[in-house]
């Protein structure tokens, strides 16, 4: 059984074990960046609806479900209802997972959801995001001779995504490669490589010699994004009438 057929199996089991419809599900994580090494995990993320008669309950129902699965199987999903309200709040994670290059289900019902991320996304919210996590793995992990390969590209790709937004005002792709293209200058890229077939050949944590050209690049750039940060305007927030209107005509009580 190929690794798509594996992954739809226990979606539909899912499906049927939990009551729910999957609308959409992709791979997130160091395979839908582009870098996986040899033991990374299979992060599969969708988004799912429950029959209507759930929603019309007073008591609070669970929003997301969680499971990690034999042969490294991470599965993680969010329901119609909160993934509608990351989005009014322009979440990177969501947005990611939007955009994901794979893909393993999409239906009618999430295409409704896609097509509101231009109308919901927040410049401000998306770059202070990806500067936040290349600050904070920076501060942790850069602090010995040595460092874990895979820690360079969980610094190096949100500075690039973080650089992406500032200049486009638009979602950044999520392939480590395409961001690289749009953002990575000419003379670092030979480092990149050699990292990029370090980290695709040997294990999740495998410890190299910190680069100091990529080090020099990273600290410059986190001071770069600082600064363009600082002089971008607040943003007004954004009215909830669409996204109450997609959530009824999804679950079933409004349909015009």
């Amino acid at each position: 059984m190929d690794r798509d057929q594996w992954i739809s199996n226990e979606l539909e089991r899912l499906e049927e074990e939990y009551d729910i419809k999957i609308i959409y599900a992709v791979e997130s994580g160091s395979r839908a960046w582009g870098f996986a090494s040899p033991d990374s995990d299979y992060d599969v993320r969708f988004i799912y609806k429950r029959p209507k008669e759930c929603y019309l309950k007073l008591e609070k129902s669970r929003d997301t479900l969680e499971f990690m699965l034999p042969d490294d199987l991470d599965l993680s999903g969010w329901d119609i209802d909160k993934a509608l309200k990351l989005l009014h709040a322009s979440n990177p994670s969501l947005i990611e997972w939007i955009r994901s290059p794979i893909v393993y289900k999409t239906t009618p019902d999430f295409d409704l959801i896609a097509n509101q991320l231009d109308r919901y996304f927040s410049v401000r919210t998306g770059a202070y995001h990806y500067l936040s996590m290349a600050k904070n793995n920076y501060s942790t992990y850069f602090r010995g001779d040595t460092v874990s390969v895979k820690k360079y590209f969980y610094v190096l790709r949100p500075i690039l995504a973080a650089r992406y937004i500032l200049k486009t005002k638009t979602p950044p792709p999520v392939p480590f490669d395409e961001l690289a293209q749009a953002e990575m200058e000419q003379e670092l890229q030979p480092y990149i490589d050699e990292l990029l077939a370090v980290k695709r050949a040997v294990k999740e944590m495998h410890p190299i010699p910190r680069v100091k050209t990529v080090d020099e690049y990273i600290e410059e750039n986190l001071r770069q994004i600082e600064t363009a940060l600082s002089h971008l305007p607040r943003e007004t927030s954004l009215a909830w009438g669409p996204l109450d209107e997609l959530f009824c005509r999804l679950i079933g009580v409004w349909d015009r």
